[in-house]
């Protein structure tokens, strides 16, 4: 037997090892392309009419823009590409979303997917229903959640609706904000004002300096027809900055300057304000005849923009206090492609004309950069999901810790709960009610060979905790398995907190009482049906890595879907395959559990190597007595009195039995040679 379970464990590992191997080539790992929308798919997302052109953008976001008979008609994205939307089942979830140019969703799309709760038992007809529910969102304001009517099935799919939810919002958000639509950084604080002197702007940064002096000027111009005069003073004194600052602008220009120059401005546009001082003009007279500023030029990447005689807005003083004497100040209305978040350059250029006839030319210019003071908080990232769902699902979570502290009291407490057999009782019985009802199907506590599946995924594909933490209840009750799997082995999940384990065995307790006739499986075959279970378990991984669908459809041999997930809200046939399992696990205690179960296998390989061992056994156990092998409701004791790990439930039942005077044979023949004579017994002898 333990040969056997050796043999499982390294063909398990083979096939796995070899799988990932082809995986290379054609599983996750492999680089999985986008799914391009075709004219049709593009036409019914954006419900635009032909003729239809699509462009293909791959420099920053990549997507695809769409043109119809008017124009720009929108923007398409994936979700897979841009927001590496990654499923339950550890494979790419993929949704097409359309954007209008205004930034709003106009529809999407679920094009592909391997997500265990939407490959069987639902309808392509409520998928759409609740993907295309996204449409009409406005990206330019918060996310508002809108309770769908949807069927029961997929409402209850926390983990695929909530990846599918977060994919499209990110992937529309992040696509709108690299074509321009929306700003998804701080932007200027057009709205916050304090008081402040003229130092406290140059400290701060919300004036940028540029000067050039007289003496430098002297040999700059040296070769000019009229020299200058090497001196002291200025030839140039720039300051710069935006106005839109309140604490900038109103504190420079004062309340009624600074509202009429920049009341006057549209959303988009700034206000740049320019201060000189010194011989030379920052603005000249040309302007004046060319209607543009020539000596004055913005500098923004490849931007090279002179401001325009109707941006011009003048200036008469300064109302700060602490302003140096000045000679000339500006007002220049800037358009939107200049972006104030962005650094940019003011340059002056000074000129005079050379002895030969030639231009002289030479350049003050100052750099600028919004200060972190005048700038608005970015808005706040949209909150994980995985965290999202913690907060919210606080009292599941609590349910849930408290059966798990409760689990972890009980095995600590097993040498004094397992010497009181009516409390035994009374505990399990009760345990596995509130296991099946509350943490079953209540709380969706079951967990899966699919998650077992998703996880080796993800560690070929690129393990990220945020999948796993979408569904704290399951995450809890893997973390606790994990532990436990160390401690005690397969049976902490799979003798208690299994809710449709708990199912066949109370029914079955049901079935004792009325007297059903339990079935005995010879030991030779009992051993021989194990392999059915690791057979599923290797088959589903192993096919997994070929086809996910099909890995899935196969995993079907799992009711647990059907009897706690969608509550029996499936087509008859699996509503029958579960109730056939329940059936024989009427006459042989927990039949699945036993036979087919290609969890309990999962479960049942890293058991071999718990560190502990709590299960007690005396050496006549199996050479004296078998009273506990016969009393194992699930055969995990074998002839010699071993308790096999791997099939164990952990129920406690024989530690009982050990420690029951009036059960066990060893103990009775104890009580009876301790027990003293009495004295007619005496006389007798």
């Amino acid at each position: 037997m333990f040969r056997t379970k050796r043999f499982l464990i390294f063909l398990f590992v083979s096939l796995v090892m070899a799988t990932a191997a082809t995986a290379q080539v054609v599983g996750p790992n492999a680089s999985v392309p986008a799914t391009a929308p075709d004219r049709a798919l593009a036409q019914s997302l954006l419900g635009i009419s032909p003729p239809i052109t699509i462009e293909r953008v791959e420099e920053g976001v990549p997507g695809w823009t769409v043109y119809d008979a008017r124009g720009l008609a929108g923007y398409i994205g994936s979700t897979w590409e841009i927001a590496a939307s990654v499923g339950y089942s550890g494979r790419p979830l993929e949704v097409l979303i359309a954007i209008s140019p205004e930034a709003v969703i106009t529809g999407a799309k679920l094009v592909r997917h391997n997500e265990p709760v939407l490959t069987l038992g639902i309808s392509e007809e409520d998928i759409a229903h609740y993907v295309s529910g996204f449409a009409g969102h406005d990206l330019r304001k918060p996310f508002k959640e809108v309770e769908a009517d949807l069927p029961d099935v997929i409402s209850r799919a926390t983990v695929s609706t909530g990846v599918i939810r977060d994919g499209i919002l990110r992937t529309a958000r992040t696509l709108s904000a690299g074509r321009g639509l929306i700003d998804i950084g701080g932007g200027v604080d057009r709205l916050t004002w304090h008081p402040a002197v003229w130092s406290d702007l140059i400290e701060t940064g919300g004036l940028a300096e540029g000067r050039l002096s007289m003496e430098d000027a002297s040999k700059v111009f040296a070769k000019a027809k009229v020299a200058i005069k090497p001196g002291d003073g200025d030839f140039l004194h720039l300051w710069a900055g935006l106005a839109d600052p309140p604490t900038v602008g109103q504190n420079l220009l004062g309340q009624q300057e600074y509202t009429a120059a920049i009341g006057g401005l549209a959303p988009e546009e700034t206000a740049l304000l320019v201060i000189s001082s010194g011989l030379y003009s920052h603005r000249g007279t040309r302007w004046r005849r060319s209607g543009v500023f020539d000596r004055l030029t913005l500098v923004q990447g490849d931007t090279r923009l002179q401001p325009s005689a109707e941006s011009y807005h003048m200036v008469k003083r300064l109302r700060i206090e602490g302003a140096p004497e000045v000679k000339e100040i500006s007002l220049f209305q800037l358009p939107a492609e200049i972006d104030p978040l962005l650094p940019f350059t003011i340059e002056v250029r000074a000129t005079r004309s050379g002895e030969n006839g030639d231009e002289i030319a030479t350049v003050v210019k100052t750099d600028y950069s919004l200060p972190e003071a005048y700038r608005t908080a970015p808005p706040a990232e949209p909150e994980p999901l995985w965290r999202r769902a913690w907060q919210e699902d606080r009292l599941s979570i609590a349910i849930t810790g408290a059966m798990l502290v409760a689990l972890m009291l009980l095995f600590l407490a097993q040498e004094w709960v397992t010497h009181r057999p009516k409390l035994w009782r009374g505990l399990r019985l009760s345990f596995l009610a509130v296991t099946l009802v509350v943490l079953g199907w209540g709380l969706g506590g079951q967990l899966s060979i699919v998650q077992v599946v998703a996880f080796l995924h993800s560690l070929l594909n690129g393990f990220r905790w945020e999948t796993f933490l979408i569904e704290p209840v399951i995450f809890m009750l893997w973390g606790f398995v994990a532990l436990g799997l160390l401690f005690w082995g397969r049976g902490v999940y799979c003798g208690w907190l299994c809710p449709f384990g708990a199912l066949q065995e109370l029914l079955n307790a049901v079935a004792v009482k009325l007297h059903i006739k339990q079935i005995e499986v010879p030991q030779a075959l009992h051993e021989r049906l194990w392999i059915l279970k690791y057979t599923a378990f290797v088959g589903i991984v192993a096919l997994s890595f070929y086809s996910m669908h099909d890995a899935l459809v196969v995993a079907e041999i799992e009711p647990f879907k059907t009897a706690m997930s969608m509550r029996m809200m499936r087509a008859w046939p699996f509503v029958l395959f579960v109730v056939a399992l329940l059936v024989a696990g009427l006459f042989i205690e927990r039949f699945y559990c036993r036979y087919l179960c290609p969890l309990g296998a999962a479960l049942a390989i890293p058991s071999k190597f718990k560190i502990f061992d709590w299960l007690h056994r005396r050496p006549q156990c199996g050479r004296e007595c078998r009273l506990c092998e016969t009393k194992c409701t699930v055969g995990a004791i074998d002839r010699v009195g071993r308790i096999n790990p791997n099939e164990c439930v952990l129920c406690l039942r024989c530690q009982v039995i050990m420690n029951d005077d009036a059960q066990c044979p060893v103990l009775k023949r104890r009580v009876r040679t301790q027990t003293p004579t009495t004295p007619a017994q005496t006389s007798r002898d």
